[in-house]
């Protein structure tokens, strides 16, 4: 069977509206696949938005489905839907809450102990959890206190802000900004002579870098041929020759070895010195008397006779 272009277009256009039907009633807190029982209640003030959450003892169980402003009694009137396996009494209460900081309001069922039961569409009195009210008041008005204190501060600081721009005097922000200025232009000035005597002198800095760079390269290798020395050697070389001369010194003082008794021996200093006076006599006889020692005669002159010196040590 060959269904014609008009049906198909009826069956969409109608499965459209049922959409919308079904995603209205659903934004607007309804889910019309699920039965539910709606009651009503009112308040004084709105503290509620379309699909707050009704609870009962912390539990989700429905949800505020219409808000309506009430002309004749001054009240807003709140609808609200429950599922239908909810049972409680017509006289139990519904309370206005604050679900948190950013949690925004909520509604919660209050029950009553007794056989009464609600009906669908019946009227459930309403309360105010205490210290909401009180809270948004104190709230409002700390805002209030603040956001004035804040203001006047903020136009102290206007004030003062507007009087140093105003100010031309030397603690004024235009002396001041006068000052930056001259400032920035000296550094661009000095800037300018050090590009200048850069550029003037380049070769010379050229040369310097290359310099510095032979005698870092000259300090690194000095550095490394130090490394290859063995320090630890030389000082113990250096140690053992001094304890040898210390012993040395020591041998010297105590008498030991040839200059340690000639040094020592006050017998063998005096024959040695009677041994010099002596052979220096002998030198002295040798020049006045040279034919006792050897017999030549060239001139057939005669030898001195000797004389013997007053100090026998000249």
């Amino acid at each position: 069977m060959k269904i014609s272009r008009e049906v198909k277009t009826a069956i969409l256009v109608i499965l459209g509206i049922v959409f919308f039907i079904f995603g209205f009633s659903y934004l607007k807190g309804r889910n019309l696949l699920e039965s539910s029982n709606v009651f009503y209640t009112d308040f004084d003030y709105n503290a509620l938005t379309p699909s707050s959450p009704v609870t009962i003892k912390g539990n989700a169980v429905g949800k505020v489905t219409a808000i309506v402003y009430d002309f004749e009694t001054g009240k807003t009137r709140v609808s609200f839907s429950v599922d239908e396996k909810l049972k409680f009494s017509k006289n139990s209460k519904i309370r206005l809450y604050e679900q948190g900081l950013m949690g925004g309001n909520a509604l919660a069922v209050i029950t009553a102990n007794d056989n009464e039961m609600a009906k669908s569409g019946d009227f459930i009195t309403s309360e105010v959890e205490e210290g909401l009210v009180k809270n948004l008041a104190n709230n409002f008005s700390g805002l209030s206190s603040e956001l004035d204190v804040t203001l006047k501060s903020a136009d102290s600081l206007l004030v003062n802000l507007n009087g140093l721009v105003a100010d031309d005097s030397d603690k004024g922000i235009k002396s001041a900004i006068a000052e930056l200025n001259e400032t920035l232009k000296s550094f661009k000035s000095l800037s300018y002579t050090l590009k200048s005597a850069v550029s003037k002198n380049e070769d010379k800095l050229s040369a310097v870098i290359t310099n510095f760079n032979k005698v870092s390269e000259d300090l690194a290798s000095l550095s490394g041929d130090l490394k290859k020395v063995e320090i630890s050697k030389t000082v113990t070389d250096l140690d053992k020759t001094l304890v040898n001369v210390n012993n040395l010194l020591t041998g010297l003082e105590q008498g030991k070895g040839t200059l340690g008794k000639l040094m020592k021996d006050e017998k063998l200093y005096e024959n040695l010195e009677v041994a010099s006076y002596q052979l220096k006599e002998l030198l002295q006889d040798f020049k006045l008397n040279p034919k006792r020692y050897v017999n030549v005669s060239v001139f057939g002159k005669k030898n001195k006779e000797y004389v013997k010196p007053e100090d026998e040590r000249e």
